[in-house]
């Protein structure tokens, strides 16, 4: 997948600086965010809270414990990045792309992430909860100890996501086919799996009581099966 776009003649490419909120809104002053092209540049602490960024792209770049709090995020780019801690409260990130990014323990409360799409990207112990999620997609990527409750994955194709340890309570999974992946001891209470197809994802510590509940007409392998009627004492040949 290809996520950065290319550089048109009027665009704005600013390499290897530490940038400041001021110089930021400097550089806004005189162009369009959409013509800010950011390559390896720190923006490590930076407070970028309502600022309107939308269309700029960032490659390499840092944002450790960088606040974005409802920033206008709508169309950017990003790959490459490295951004633990950083917050995205509130912010509006629509279409925007992230590929191949650190984004671990980032936050994401009430932020809008309609048609937003992460692929490979590390996301472990991010928190999701309550942002806006239509159309939202992950592909590849790590989402281990995430707050994910409520996020509809209905009808997807769930490739490669490791949400083990993850809570995903309240999530629509139904439908769904997994790829792949992983929901190893994740916390799934009011999780709706029903259809979903689950042979090639972790299933490790889901209990035989789960399922009546949650997994009406899920279809599960023969090893799954296997693994959790053993709970029972029986054993599958």
């Amino acid at each position: 997948m290809t996520f950065a776009l290319p550089l048109s003649m009027t665009s704005v490419l600013i390499q290897e600086r530490q940038i400041t909120r001021s110089d930021l809104q400097g550089m806004l002053d005189n162009t369009t965010a959409a013509q800010l092209h950011f390559e390896q540049c720190d923006f490590n602490n930076v407070d970028l809270v309502g600022l309107a960024l939308q269309g700029a792209q960032f490659t390499d770049c840092t944002l450790a414990e960088t606040d974005l709090s409802r920033a206008n995020l709508s169309d950017t780019r990003w790959l490459g990045c490295r951004a633990g801690q950083a917050q995205f409260h509130l912010a509006n990130l629509t279409d925007a792309r992230f590929h191949c990014c650190d984004l671990n323990n980032t936050f994401w409360t009430k932020a809008t992430l309609a048609s937003t799409l992460f692929a490979e990207v590390k996301l472990t112990g991010a928190q999701f909860h309550e942002a806006q999620t239509l159309g939202l997609g992950f592909h590849d990527s790590l989402l281990v100890g995430a707050d994910l409750r409520g996020i509809s994955f209905r009808k997807q194709t769930i490739e490669q996501l490791d949400m083990s340890d993850a809570d995903i309570s309240g999530c629509d999974f139904r439908d769904a086919v997994f790829e792949g992946g992983s929901l190893r001891d994740a916390h799934m209470k009011n999780a709706r799996f029903d259809g979903a197809d689950l042979r090639s994802v972790d299933l490790g510590g889901l209990r035989l009581t789960q399922l009546a509940h949650s997994f009406k007409g899920a279809i599960l392998s023969a090893d799954q099966a296997a693994m959790l009627v053993s709970e029972l004492g029986i054993r599958v040949m």
